[in-house]
């Protein structure tokens, strides 16, 4: 069964009829797109919500598409007294039409049914259709013409607000990047045999409605709910406004969360308030922007690292993942926070995009290329897609935040990041990457022009600029699809390209590699909806690191791959499952991982963070993952939940994490610890706490 590619085509009139004639009844049936449209315009609203519906669902029947047939079909239908769609007849020359036109209108939900006299009562309509479809906009029910002085004065009365119909499912909106929401939709879009490209997050929501509707997907947990606040409490965006060439919706939000570090005996909190809109403007333009206000307390081993990679200025931390914090009251944190984006679709080939976020390449829960761990920054993206290709540009302006980089005039350090990601279908189970990445300051020449290339090999412009002009980054990275279940990805990354040093087998310090392997299950073990994801990272010890101070792979003191930045091994078993609104996520990490002493008697750099200078390096050869001071790491999470609003990804839980950290040698900042947080929380699920390092 497939659409023309003409698309759908849609419609010539829709007539209503029964032992009463149309004049006589005193209310239409009423679908939930139309609950707050005025009375005399539900026929209106109704006979295009209906036609809307066919157009979005009907599959042109592969005889009929063959046979290039076009011409006339139409179904007699009823709706009940209790709003539900019946089909009575169907004309139509092809059995297979019949039998579509049967399946589309079995999907309809059902509705408000019509009223006479206050009662509710039965109502037959007759549908004629067009084959090939063509989709019914309201724009064209309205004659043009030139506008006198008469219609001048009306024109602001007669504009007209439509029924919201889900328009961001369709949109080139990004969907928020958060791992529980994509472990919802991550086994359809990784079935054998499509042609689509899985590591360049965060997804276009009309990439993946392909695969999974998430309109039809969420009525299927939808709560009947009449009244107002039931309906945008269970259900719907807060508020929608649909014109002619336009929509938004606009949403308040939170992330309370009220918890107990019980080993270090801290009561723990987040308080963010939020508001948020989105919307498109034509069928090319979409928009998002979020603001976060926030204050919180966390458990002990939170607090501590923030602290470790505050800011120069004052501030006393920097908040994982989200940004720098002023101090509130004695022992909190006060952290606002603002991200959005514009994006633009001039064709199916092309998407671009620029604003302040976080991006993501790979298939893991972790990213040895580009991860979503670091504070959000400014970016511009292009993302092109053509036959069995995606090809991904972005460029990124970050910032060093420490002291001994700042600027004359005391600001903060900017330096640039550039990124390509080729991704390549082989197979219908095969895919294969190409990853490269290079980091620039902004001193001297300012921004370098030939880092602003889209396609061009890094290693070549930073070998003819010189080795500390730039640092530079290349990867390899494969999926294989060995069934619809049962995916292995992995990624492999050299960050400085030695092959004497790589494969020479003396431990060198330029051996500067790491590799991640993993394993997806989906539907495990029979189990709809249980997703158990296997995956191993290795990475070496300084990698990520330069010997210029500024061209580390890092933002706001943190690492742009890895949360853990180098010289670590670690081996993550992760579920999630769902059924309805309920939800369970667990995550279990176990880890060895290498810091410096950082002592006045050991001061050496052996190649753990990401900020050291590799001038100040340990050894010359016989380095070793997780050398130094050698920590053993386990980090256990179970959370459980309930989706409260699938529409605003409004979600309640409670969480328990235990962590151990037991390091060789316990030094002022790096020291024994154990952690068991628990928490209770509700919020507004736009991105991943970064929380398990």
């Amino acid at each position: 069964m497939k659409k023309f590619a003409l698309f759908l085509v849609l419609f010539i009139s829709i007539t209503a009829v029964s032992q009463n004639v149309i004049a006589s009844f005193e209310k239409y049936p009423v679908f939930k797109e139309c609950a707050n449209t005025q009375i005399d315009s539900l026929a209106y609203c109704f006979n295009f919500t209906i036609k809307q519906f066919v157009f979005e669902n009907f599959k042109i029947p592969e005889i009929v598409e063959n046979e290039n047939y076009k011409g006339n079909a139409e179904v007699f239908f009823e709706i009940s007294k209790e709003g539900d769609f019946k089909v009575l007849y169907v004309d139509a020359v092809y059995n297979e039409i019949k039998e579509e036109t049967k399946r589309v209108f079995s999907l309809l939900p059902r509705i408000t049914p019509a009223t006479y006299n206050g009662e509710a009562t039965y109502v037959q309509f007759t549908l004629p259709f067009l084959i090939p479809l063509v989709q019914t906009e309201y724009e064209d029910v309205v004659e043009k013409k030139t506008l006198t002085r008469e219609d001048m004065v009306d024109e602001y009365d007669e504009i007209q607000k439509l029924p919201y119909t889900n328009e961001e499912y369709k949109s080139n909106l990004n969907i928020p990047l958060s791992s529980q929401n994509y472990s919802r939709f991550d086994a359809a879009i990784n079935r054998v045999g499509t042609n689509n490209h899985t590591s360049q997050k965060p997804f276009i929501y009309s990439d993946v409605n392909r695969y999974y509707d998430f309109e039809i997907e969420n009525q299927k947990i939808l709560k009947k709910k009449i009244s107002w606040l039931g309906r945008k409490w269970w259900n719907e965006h807060m508020f929608t406004y649909k014109g002619k060439d336009f929509w938004f919706t606009v949403d308040p939000g939170v992330d309370l969360q009220l918890g107990k570090d019980i080993d270090a005996d801290i009561d723990t909190y987040n308080n963010t308030r939020l508001l948020y809109a989105q919307g498109g403007i034509g069928k090319k333009f979409s928009f998002f922007t979020v603001f976060y206000e926030s204050q919180g307390r966390f458990a002990d081993y939170f607090n501590r690292y923030a602290e470790s990679i505050k800011p120069s200025g004052g501030n006393p931390a920097i908040i994982p993942g989200q940004g720098i914090a002023k101090g509130f009251k004695t022992d909190s944190y006060d952290y606002p926070v603002a991200t959005g984006y514009l994006s633009y679709t001039p064709s199916k080939h092309f998407n671009f995009q620029i604003g302040q976020g976080k991006n993501f390449i790979g298939e893991g829960h972790r990213s040895l290329f580009l991860s979503d761990n670091a504070s959000p920054h400014f970016y511009f993206k292009i993302n092109t897609t053509i036959w069995k290709f995606k090809y991904t540009n972005i460029w990124m302006s970050l910032k060093d935040v420490r002291s001994e980089v700042l600027n004359e005039n005391k600001s903060y350090k900017n330096k640039y990041m550039a990124s390509h990601y080729l991704s390549y279908n082989v197979t219908k189970r095969l895919n294969i990457g190409f990853f490269e990445s290079v980091i620039w300051d902004s001193a001297g020449d300012g921004v370098n022009v030939s880092y602003l290339n889209p396609i061009i090999f890094y290693q070549a412009i930073q070998f003819s600029s010189g080795s500390r002009s730039g640092n530079a980054l290349i990867g390899l990275s494969a999926k294989y699809k060995i069934t619809d279940q049962i995916n292995v990805y992995g990624q492999f990354i050299i960050d400085e390209f030695s092959s004497s040093d790589i494969f020479g087998g003396e431990g060198s310090w330029r051996n500067k590699t790491g590799y991640q392997v993993g394993l997806k299950y989906y539907d495990a073990f029979g189990l709809k909806n249980l997703y158990l994801q296997a995956e191993y990272n290795r990475v070496r010890p300084y990698t990520y690191s330069h010997n210029t101070i500024v061209l580390n792979y890092g933002h706001n003191n943190q690492s742009m791959a890895h949360p853990y930045g180098a010289s670590f091994s670690e081996l993550l078993l992760i579920g999630h499952y769902h059924k309805g609104r309920v939800f369970g996520d667990v995550k279990f990490i176990v880890a060895k991982r290498g810091f410096e002493f950082n002592t006045s008697e050991n001061p050496a750099f052996y190649g753990a963070s990401i900020y050291g200078t590799e001038d100040d390096r340990a050894y010359e050869t016989g380095n070793e993952v997780a050398q130094g001071n050698t920590t053993d790491f386990l980090f256990t999470e179970l959370k459980l939940g309930y989706l409260i609003n699938p529409a605003t990804n409004l979600k309640v839980y409670g969480s328990v994490i235990y962590r151990d950290f037991n390091p060789k040698v316990n030094t002022e900042t790096v020291f024994r610890n154990q952690t068991t947080w628990v928490n209770l929380g509700i919020r507004t699920d736009l991105f991943n706490w970064q929380n398990d390092f």
